[in-house]
């Protein structure tokens, strides 16, 4: 879980400053972008289901699993 955390924060974070950079920089119309994410966050902490781990979860095998070819023969 903490390999996930690291790659969920890390995510989480390049969008949300890339949002406020472009927005101040190119338009404000990038805004919408970490407001977004500010609004996922919240409804994550209510409801406990988070898109970025969703994705984590489909892409990247559970922490702790062993590899199944490891130990065929």
């Amino acid at each position: 879980m903490a390999q996930k955390r690291r790659i969920h924060d890390a995510i989480v974070g390049v969008l949300v400053t890339a949002g406020v950079t472009l927005g101040h920089y190119a338009s404000l119309g990038w805004l919408v972008l970490p407001a977004v994410i500010g609004v996922t966050l919240i409804q994550s902490g209510v409801t406990g289901f988070c898109p970025v781990y969703f994705a984590l979860d489909r892409l990247l095998p559970s922490e702790g699993a062993t590899d199944p070819s490891c130990c065929t023969k």
